[in-house]
């Protein structure tokens, strides 16, 4: 048994399930690649190619593997770690409001 303590759901799967459908219908992109590991997304992304005639590839981020987005996605493939290393933005960036630091455990 274990005490679930938050039951929050941020809803950002539902989210880019309902952008990447909208989108899809109004023609918005040509092909679609979706950064998760979260197989709530299985149907929508499938949907879209089977419905909508779009291509949906899947980047999953984590070294978890979802059979279901696997199944589905034109393709699927992992994110490299040395790519994201590349891609990270400097320790310290400055706006209007001052200076953003990212945190330590980054």
């Amino acid at each position: 048994m274990v005490e679930v303590v938050d039951t929050k759901e941020k809803g950002s799967d539902v989210t880019l399930a309902t952008y990447l459908l909208i989108d899809g219908f109004n023609k918005d992109y040509k092909m679609a690649v979706v950064i998760s590991d979260d197989s709530d997304l299985a149907e929508p992304i499938k949907l879209t190619i089977e419905q909508l005639g779009l291509p949906v590839g899947v980047l999953h981020p984590s070294r978890t593997h979802s059979a279901q987005l696997s199944q589905v996605a034109k393709f699927y493939r992992p994110i490299r770690e040395r790519a994201l290393k590349v891609s990270l933005f400097s320790t310290n960036l400055r706006d209007v409001n001052g200076v953003i630091t990212k945190p330590a455990v980054w």
